[in-house]
Parts: structure tokens; C-alpha cells; sequence
């Protein structure tokens, strides 16, 4: 019985899985926009080191009554809803020339952000490509035990053919006949539930993929779980202590920590401060010596300050220097982290390269066992319970090395992925 999952099969090998699936995956497309964002904001005017240019145009009003008596002849003169007007229109620039290194180091800040951010990035995509990866051989592993499941069924159907006959002709129990039926049962329960495990594992990857349609079945193009050959423990060890992604941005928060002190401890020096402007404007009186004014040209000036106390900057330079302390305790933390965890995947990764070839072994002299018990049975020599030991412990041996083949293949992603070598399953 095949169970169904909607659409044509694809068939895919692990390197167009990946292809397809980081140029859609939701989540990579999610941090390549914050990548770009961080690129937008790495500029010397975001940093506060270019001039800021303004254009302003105003217009007032003024509506006045009023009364005035002349001192030589003490007469009064009188105005009444006088309207005078005012038009006026600016351009400004203002420039920090110097803000005590500030600007250059929230400069190199937007820098490292850029940095780390392309670092994130790339440990999005080596998250993406293990888990992938991972979940792509998961699909050759329920793949191949459905096989030995279907190859179960098909010895317990063929079995149950021979009893038949021989109850028929009166050579078998009716028992060893119900026995056969119930072990026929059996192993094509246990195959169709391995179909709901194939399609499990097609939606896991469907949802990996960003698939919409998540219905999609893929047919691996690997028919066995195949590992790499020539992993090497030291030259592990050398990649991840230089390119481990998440290494590098421990170091880059590092600098940005530093970056962030200097930028506290700028505040003790001068600041230099840049303005100029050209400037139009235009009155108009009703009761004036002038009846118009026009006044037009340029302005400019230089501020030049010091904070002499702030009550909150020393707290912020300690804080500021706490912060760059932590980091490097982090980075030690991390490395550490990293050492133990690559001990513990090579051990984990040699031990599963000599429990293979225990199950190797294991596999070939079940299958001579079988051979030989198949031709007993059919000789008569052998009993149905026997014949379903032998059958069993084939399927067994059959488990048990694809079992050590899948996590042979888990520790060796992990390997690639601590020492930054997990792109090597695109190549």
C-alpha cells in the first residue's frame, strides 16, 4: 500500500535541496534585510560626520493701533490698523567639525555592526544548511527503512503463501498457518506506518524549504547514506578556531564593546561646532521712514565647548569598561565551549565509524543466516518460529546499520558546521 502525499514526486539531490532552499527560505530572506539595513546605516552621515543642510522660509504679520505724542509741540499722532508684513527665507549648514573622536569612533562602530551583521548571516545560512542537511538524509534513512520494511513484508507474504499450500494439503497445523497470517500482519502494519513516518519527514522539509505547498513529496536521490572521507581532527580544530562563525561574532561584539568606551570617554574632550547660513528678507511698512526693506547675505560662526562636569559620566566610562571585560570573558567562555563541544563530536563521530563496521559485520552474516534458514524452511527443516527468528534478526541488523550510517552522518554536520566547513555540501 502507497500512501500519498498529493503532488508529482520530485527528485532532488542534497545540493539542489540547499540551492533551492536558501534562495527561499523565509528566514534567510529575513536576515539578508537586516544585513542591508546595517549596510544603509554604515555611512559617515549616519554617523554624524557630514554637515546638515536646512532651507527655512517664514512670513509674519503685525495689525497695530496706536497713539504717540510729539514731544516739541505736544501733539498726538495716531495710527490705526497699521498692517506691516515680513517676508523671510534661509539657507543653513551646521557641521561638528570635532566631538572628542565621537564621530570616528561611531563611525568604525556602524563598520563592525555591518560586519556583524554579514557574520549573523552567514550563521543563519550554516544553521540552515545543517538542519537541511540533516533532514534530507533523515529522508534517505525512512526511505531505505521502508525498503527493509517492504522487503519484511514481502518474506512474510511469501511464507504465508508456503504454509497455505502445505495446510492445504494437509502437511501444516491450522496454528502454523494463523501464525504466519498474524506475522504477515504484523510486518505490513509496521509498512504502512513507515509511510506516515516518509511523509512526516517530507513536510519537516517542505517547511524547511518555505514550500507553500507543503504536500509537495521529494524523492531523495541519494539511495544510501554516504559519508566524507579524510576528516581530519586537528585541521578541525585549526578551522574552527579561525573561521567558527559564531567565534567571529563574539570577537566583533568585542570591538564593538571597545568602540562603545571610546565613544563615553569622547565626552571629556572639546567639541568644535561649524555654521553658516545666507538669508533673505523683506519688510514691508505702512507707516515708516521706509515704506520697504530688503536685507539679504551671509552669516556664519564657530561654537567651541567643553562639558567640564557631568555627574553620569564617570558611572558610564565603568560601565563601558565593564562591558568590554565581559566581552573578552565571553570570548574565553566561547572558545572553551566550542573545544569541548568538537571532543565530544569526533568521539561521539569515531566511535559511530567503529560501531558501522560492527554492523556491517553484522549484516552480512544475518543475511547468510536467512539464506541458509530460507532453504531449510522451504526444505521442511525448519520451524515457523525459527524461520521468523531468522527474519527478524535480518530486518534487526538491517536497523541497527542505518541507524549507525544516520548518526555517523549527524556528527559529521556537526564537525562541518563547528569548523565552519558546512558549506562544503554545496560544492
Amino acid at each position: 500500500m502507497t500512501l500519498c502525499l498529493g503532488s508529482q514526486a520530485q527528485i532532488m539531490s542534497l545540493k539542489e535541496c540547499l540551492e533551492e532552499g536558501i534562495k527561499d527560505s523565509y528566514q534567510i530572506q529575513l536576515v539578508n534585510i537586516s544585513q542591508k539595513k546595517a549596510a544603509n546605516n554604515d555611512t559617515w552621515g549616519n554617523a554624524g560626520g557630514l554637515p546638515t543642510v536646512a532651507v527655512t522660509g517664514s512670513y509674519s504679520g503685525s495689525l497695530s493701533s496706536n497713539d504717540a505724542t510729539l514731544r516739541e509741540t505736544g501733539s498726538t499722532v495716531s495710527g490705526r490698523n497699521v498692517l506691516d508684513h515680513t517676508l523671510s527665507a534661509q539657507v543653513r549648514a551646521d557641521w561638528t567639525l570635532f566631538e572628542g573622536f565621537s564621530i570616528q569612533a561611531t563611525r568604525d562602530r556602524l563598520e563592525e555592526l555591518h560586519k556583524q551583521s554579514a557574520i549573523q548571516t552567514r550563521i543563519t545560512i550554516e544553521d540552515y544548511i545543517a538542519s537541511l542537511t540533516t533532514e534530507y538524509y533523515n529522508l534517505v534513512k525512512q526511505t531505505i527503512h521502508l525498503k527493509n520494511l517492504d522487503y519484511a513484508t514481502s518474506l512474510s507474504r511469501e511464507r504465508l503463501r508456503i504454509t497455505s499450500e502445505r495446510y492445504d494439503m494437509g502437511g501444516n497445523s491450522r496454528l502454523d498457518y494463523q501464525q504466519a497470517q498474524v506475522y504477515f500482519n504484523a510486518d505490513s502494519a509496521k509498512s504502512l506506518k513507515q509511510h506516515e513516518a516518509l511523509a512526516s519527514a517530507n513536510i519537516r522539509i517542505n517547511r524547511l524549504m518555505s514550500n507553500k505547498d507543503l504536500r509537495t513529496t521529494h524523492v531523495a536521490a541519494d539511495t544510501a547514506i554516504t559519508l566524507l572521507t579524510g576528516l581530519d581532527y586537528q585541521s578541525l580544530y585549526d578551522d574552527m578556531m579561525e573561521t567558527n562563525a559564531s567565534l567571529l561574532k563574539a570577537e566583533s561584539s568585542r570591538s564593538i564593546a571597545h568602540l562603545d568606551r571610546k565613544t563615553v570617554q569622547a565626552r571629556n574632550y572639546p567639541y568644535v561646532r561649524l555654521n553658516a547660513s545666507y538669508g533673505l528678507s523683506h519688510n514691508i511698512y505702512e507707516t515708516n521712514t521706509y515704506t520697504e526693506r530688503t536685507n539679504w547675505g551671509p552669516s556664519f560662526g564657530a561654537t567651541v565647548g567643553m562639558t567640564l562636569i557631568n555627574g553620569k559620566q564617570r558611572t558610564q566610562e565603568r560601565n563601558a569598561l565593564l562591558d568590554e571585560m565581559n566581552a573578552d570573558i565571553t570570548i574565553e567562555q566561547l572558545e572553551l565551549q566550542l573545544r569541548a563541544n568538537l571532543d565530544d563530536f569526533w568521539q561521539a563521530y569515531q566511535n559511530n565509524l567503529m560501531l558501522l563496521e560492527l554492523q556491517e559485520q553484522n549484516l552480512k552474516a544475518a543475511q547468510e543466516t536467512m539464506e541458509i534458514a530460507q532453504e531449510r524452511y522451504l526444505l521442511g527443516n525448519l520451524s515457523g518460529i525459527e524461520m521468523r527468528e531468522a527474519q527478524k534478526s535480518l530486518l534487526d541488523a538491517e536497523e541497527s546499520l542505518l541507524q549507525a550510517q544516520y548518526d555517523t552522518k549527524v556528527c559529521e554536520i556537526s564537525l562541518l558546521q563547528i569548523s565552519g566547513r558546512i558549506t562544503q555540501y554545496l560544492e
